[in-house]
């Protein structure tokens, strides 16, 4: 599986989490905490790319990068 950036972050009006995959449209979960809803993600995306794969829908390519600190 192609490693896709993932957007974790609390809502307010949800009072929970929400991630999505900006590469993979309509692709994202909630869960009350970070853990949980990374793992709801990740099943998501796996059926995400599932779906794709038996309908023939092309599949994105990852373009957003993760970004690389280097502590001095």
């Amino acid at each position: 599986m192609k490693d896709y950036h993932i957007n974790i972050f609390y809502s307010n009006d949800d009072e929970g989490y929400i991630a999505d995959i900006p590469d993979l449209k309509n692709c994202s979960a909630d869960g009350k905490t970070q853990n949980e809803t990374l793992e709801q993600v990740l099943i998501a995306q796996k059926l995400w790319l599932e779906e794709a794969r038996s309908s023939n829908i092309p599949i994105p390519e990852p373009k957003y990068k993760p970004m690389i600190y280097k502590v001095v």
